[in-house]
């Protein structure tokens, strides 16, 4: 007969018990705060694409299972997609009834970085005591150049001007007689460019991501020396320039070969606006033109809007120049956004002379040419969504803009499939910011340690609704949107009064040289 210790027999079951325990999460599921169960996750950097248990502690991923977990509450996603939250690094809509929309098209974090704004302390005053999803802004050149020209403090397109001293007053004063576009048109002095260069500097250490360069707006103004102070500036801080190039008669590459000539000269970063909208019909030569200037090992990527339109104030500089040339389109191609109305050559002058900020949305963009660019590795999507104010006021519908793709590029027409639509949509957007903003790399990825920003939609039904005609629709199959851990949208519904978006601000470096003045003088 074989004998037994009981002491150890019962040691040797508890260790066991334990063990067991363990290795099915039975331990730490009280400390879960939410578990999504069932839910096909894709981490688009680890390639993950399986059913999976989410657990999420805080505002962070904590736990991605095969097995079973469970938590304080759990949420079956069963038959969905559990993707990293959407980012879209080009909106121009830090408002309340813009972020809504956002956050329906499953977006968790929206930055203004094509336009920017200063001072970066007052971007987003509409959403910053209740921030639905994570928000920030780049340093807006556009802004400066109006408050060193004009002495007016315009943070943001969609905030309002404030005069500022003497310049300031009396530009107020004469725009009562005729509208002031000195920061748009006016070339700068030596003088300029310095005040110019200490407020580029400043907007970074504010924590601007990276530059906004909107300078096809204010190309008139903007001469050669003006543009490698910018880069030189840049490049001095370690910081990135997202622009929106100067565009010439449809497909004419010049202005894209100005910033990447200077890319080359000062090894800056450079972010490229809305491929497609400043290409047209040459865009497999810009697409070739990047991924050459890529070979090469220079930082620049581009980005997509994946509508065929443009929007703008039908004041806006390029309005100004040939544009029926430019676009290759007439009156009747451009409508004004609050009702739909196409325009006559008589309705176009009238409305540029009454109603100057009022927008219009001008068709000009071939849906190859989007194609073309959406399908190239390695581009960015976006939505370059407009300042929504109020739902009287009509803008493009581009607050669609991630839903689209699901709905209409991968389950239509299968142009992408799910895991890159993803990618472009999370982790590409998280790369290219990492560099003025560490906090990206814990965003973008749905793994252990990353940010509890989360996407969970249906494949089969995600559709976009929004349309030119109501862009206030919102789009059906976005079931759950996880905000720094907190869900804000539950089964499509906006969850009431919770806002756990953050700002989220760079950390550029101090500039490489005491002053540029002296590292120019040593050239």
């Amino acid at each position: 007969m074989i004998k037994f210790d009981s002491k150890i027999v019962r040691v040797s079951v508890s260790a066991w018990a334990l063990a067991l325990a363990l290795s099915y999460g039975m331990v730490a599921q009280a400390e879960y705060d939410l578990v999504l169960k069932g839910g096909r996750v894709i981490d688009p950097e680890s390639g993950l694409n399986a059913i999976r248990d989410v657990a999420i502690r805080g505002d962070m991923i904590v736990e991605i299972s095969e097995l079973p977990l469970q938590g304080k509450e759990t949420i079956d996603v069963t038959g969905k997609i559990v993707s990293p939250g959407f980012i879209d690094i080009h909106t121009h809509s830090p408002t309340q009834l813009g972020q809504y929309h956002q956050v329906m098209d499953g977006t968790t974090t929206a930055l203004e970085l094509e336009a920017g704004s200063y001072p970066i302390k007052e971007y987003g005053v509409d959403i910053r005591q209740q921030p639905l999803i994570n928000f920030g802004s780049s340093a807006g050149y556009i802004n400066m150049r109006i408050l060193q020209k004009q002495g007016v403090k315009l943070a943001h397109i969609a905030g309002s001007p404030t005069p500022v001293g003497v310049k300031g007053y009396w530009t107020a004063f004469m725009s009562l007689m005729s509208e002031q576009r000195q920061g748009f048109e006016e070339q700068a002095d030596e003088q300029d460019l310095n005040e110019l260069q200490a407020l580029l500097a400043d907007g970074l250490k504010q924590g601007g991501l990276g530059i906004g360069l909107a300078l096809d707006y204010m190309s008139e103004g903007v001469d050669a020396t003006e543009m490698r102070m910018i880069f030189d500036t840049a490049a001095a801080h370690d910081s990135i320039i997202f622009v929106h190039i100067r565009r010439g008669v449809n497909g004419d590459p010049a202005g894209l070969y100005e910033v990447l000539d200077l890319v080359r000269e000062t090894g800056v970063s450079l972010h490229i606006c809305h491929i497609q909208h400043n290409a047209m019909r040459n865009i497999d030569l810009f697409l070739k033109e990047i991924a050459n200037a890529r070979s090469e090992g220079l930082d620049v990527t581009t980005e997509l809007l994946p509508f065929n339109a443009g929007s703008a104030a039908i004041s806006s500089a390029v309005f100004g120049r040939n544009w029926q040339e430019i676009f290759d389109i007439s009156y009747e191609d451009v409508e004004w956004a609050a009702t739909g109305e196409r325009f006559t050559e008589k309705t176009w002058n009238e409305k540029r002379t009454n109603n100057p900020q009022g927008q219009v949305i001008h068709h000009y963009v071939k849906e190859e040419w989007t194609r073309r660019a959406l399908a190239e590795p390695g581009v960015i999507i976006v939505t370059d969504l407009l300042p929504m104010v109020t739902r009287d006021s009509k803008v493009a519908p581009h607050n669609a803009a991630f839903t689209k793709v699901l709905s209409h590029y991968v389950r239509e027409t299968s142009l992408l499939d799910i895991e890159t639509a993803i990618k472009k949509m999370t982790l590409l957007p998280a790369m290219r910011l990492e560099k003025v903003a560490p906090r990206f790399k814990k965003k973008g990825r749905l793994q252990v340690g990353a940010d509890a920003d989360i996407t969970v939609f249906d494949p089969e039904i995600v559709k976009d609704n929004a349309t030119y005609a109501d862009p206030y629709r919102t789009a059906d199959g976005i079931s759950l949107v996880i905000v720094n851990g907190t869900p804000v949208v539950r089964e499509g519904e906006l969850v009431e009064n919770t806002y756990p978006g953050r700002e989220i601000l760079g950390q550029a470096l101090p500039p490489k040289s005491a002053t540029l003045a002296d590292e120019n003088e040593s050239d």
